[in-house]
């Protein structure tokens, strides 16, 4: 298994950036692919952007494209979220998890999920 803990969320002002950690630890096998999802009030979980864990092949969501970038560092067990030029719709728990591609899209391995960490972009 796999324990993870996301950090870096805050408030910031429309236009500025922040940068998001996830830290893994435990034990786990095989070889999958990390991705960040976020989800809003009254709104459903939604996936943002993947990063494979070998080749560091990435994916992102159309609403973020252009602004987020996904990165990792296997020695460090962390995979990050850079996130600038933020709107207040980028407002949102997001939470960091374990990922494959099927059917079409991107989800989440198992349905174990952390705290997540609070972003809040104001207008």
């Amino acid at each position: 298994q796999v324990q993870l803990l996301e950090s870096g969320g805050g408030l910031v002002q429309a236009g500025g950036s922040l940068r998001l950690s996830c830290a893994a630890s435990g034990r786990t096998f095989g070889a999958y692919a990390m991705g960040w999802f976020r989800q809003a009030p009254g709104k459903e979980r939604e996936f943002v952007a993947a990063i494979t864990w070998n080749s560091g092949s990435t994916d992102y969501a159309d609403s973020v494209k252009g602004r987020f970038t996904i990165s990792r560092d296997n020695a460090k067990m962390t995979v990050s979220l850079q996130m600038n030029s933020l709107k207040p719709e980028d407002t949102a728990v997001y939470y960091c998890n374990q990922v494959s591609f099927f059917n079409g899209a991107w989800n989440a391995i198992n349905d174990y999920w952390g705290q997540g960490t609070q972003v809040t972009v104001s207008s």
